[in-house]
């Protein structure tokens, strides 16, 4: 297979998103734009991936060291169009040979199939190939003129457009693949003479066409160039991801309730036959094995459901939750770094945090793991087919044995041996009358 290299420019400033964070790193789906483009291309195969960053873009390229530590950085300083910001990233690619994609740090929702159908123009000859789309409205584009067969001849800008190349209605989104002989041919070639002395990659694909190179446009999903400029459409980006997601997933035997109402994250998974309630938010890191159910207002993030275990309603499963095969968890619930095993049963107005508890045991109402001195969290450790009684407070760290008892209202500071039964609370005694009095006395007066 041919190799493939991809070029993502990131070097704006995005002064419409009104932020002190880069516009590429402000987030779709909990992941932030550039984070999309980089996961694309690495689903494509590309096994080198450059960013070109701008003047002051340290913020990029620390996120890199998370988002893809394998990514090469450029600088392109100071801003001189689109043209010399891929000049910027040449250096990178020495030595490579293969196709080229050049792709947008703001434009998270661009397919790997779509790009790959890009890139099968290059196998089948051509040198370089420009994605189009046909928007609503095509006024301020550049256009894609073909010939009669669908070849793309060259690339007009909006104001230099004739009457009838305005009529034309498939436009340019920018991102484009060509071979990396034609990039290193070409690109040294483009000049600054124009309207705002700036180098436009655009004029590759003339003198690409010029020196006798086949040319190719694909028209691809308006929605999948959408470039985000601002918070609006950040939002819609937004918006048009997860009504994506949601389908997908239905499509793959998912349940949703109302899918309107679920966000999920980019990385969520979920297995067939998983039912999801209305309202439902997934954060990062969220695995869902098959049969699970999450009912409805419920949070999920950095949380492993096992098979045919069940949350919520109004659950909250926090990183490092792990919930065993059938599990369950009920309303008003958070767990926290905690692993359930199998069947566990924590019904309703309780926290786990840093736990460990045995298959089959029942949590009672209210208790509550005392995790946190103010320094350090300690663990509570419980065994199989303990019974946990209600508003129990289990201060760590500290162990209840396998199938032993708490009484209800109790503070648990030592370890429980297994099936003992621990019983830690205030004696209860008794005034007859006192209430009476009370009233009595505090009824003068009145």
């Amino acid at each position: 297979m041919t190799k493939v290299a991809a070029i993502i420019l990131a070097a704006g400033h995005g002064t419409r998103m009104r932020s002190e964070t880069p516009k590429v790193l402000h987030e779709v789906a909990h992941l932030p734009m550039l984070g999309h483009c980089l996961r694309t291309a690495r689903t494509l195969g590309a096994e080198n991936v450059s960013v070109v960053i701008g003047a002051g873009g340290e913020k990029v390229r620390k996120a890199l060291e998370t988002l893809d530590a394998d990514a090469g950085v450029a600088v392109q300083d100071p801003p001189q169009g689109t043209g010399d910001a891929v000049t910027a990233a040449l250096p990178l690619l020495e030595g490579f040979e293969g196709h080229v994609l050049v792709l947008y740090g703001d434009t998270p929702l661009i397919t790997a199939d779509t790009l790959g159908r890009l890139l099968a123009e290059l196998d089948q000859g051509a040198e370089v190939a420009v994605l189009g789309f046909e928007p609503e409205d095509p006024g301020p584009y550049g256009r894609l003129i073909t010939d009669e067969s669908g070849a793309l001849l060259r690339i007009v800008e909006a104001k230099d457009a004739s009457p009838e190349e305005l009529a034309v209605r498939l436009s340019n989104s920018g991102v484009m693949a060509m071979t990396s002989r034609a990039l290193r041919e070409h690109l040294p070639r483009i000049t600054n003479d124009n309207a705002k002395g700036e180098y436009y990659l655009t004029d590759l694909v003339g003198l690409a066409g010029e020196a006798g190179g086949k040319l190719a446009a694909l028209k691809g999903d308006e929605d999948e160039v959408l470039g985000v400029n601002n918070r609006v459409e950040l939002a819609e980006a937004e918006r048009l991801w997860q009504a994506r997601a949601r389908r997908s997933f239905m499509e793959e035997g998912v349940t949703l309730r109302d899918p309107d109402t679920v966000y999920f994250a980019y990385d969520t998974e979920i297995g067939t036959d998983c039912v999801i309630g209305q309202n439902v938010v997934f954060g990062p890191g969220v695995k869902l094995e098959p049969g699970v159910t999450v009912k409805p207002f419920s949070h999920l993030e950095g949380a492993t459901m096992r098979e045919g275990s069940d949350a919520g309603p109004f659950a909250r499963l926090r990183p490092g939750a792990d919930l065993g095969k059938g599990a369950h968890v009920g309303n008003f619930v958070e767990i926290k770094k905690s692993v359930l095993g199998e069947g566990v049963k924590v019904g309703h107005l309780t926290y786990l945090g840093d736990a460990t508890i045995g298959a089959r045991t029942n949590i009672g109402a209210g208790t509550i793991t005392c995790n946190y001195d103010g320094f350090n969290k300690s663990k509570t450790e419980v065994g199989e087919d303990a019974f946990i009684g209600s508003n129990t407070m289990l201060v760590a760290p500290i162990s209840v044995g396998k199938g032993a008892f708490t009484g209800s209202g109790s503070v648990i500071t030592k370890n429980v041996t297994a099936d003992a039964l621990a019983v830690a609370r205030g004696k209860q005694f008794e005034k007859a009358g006192w209430a009476n009095s009370f009233r009595k006395k505090n009824n003068k007066g009145s």
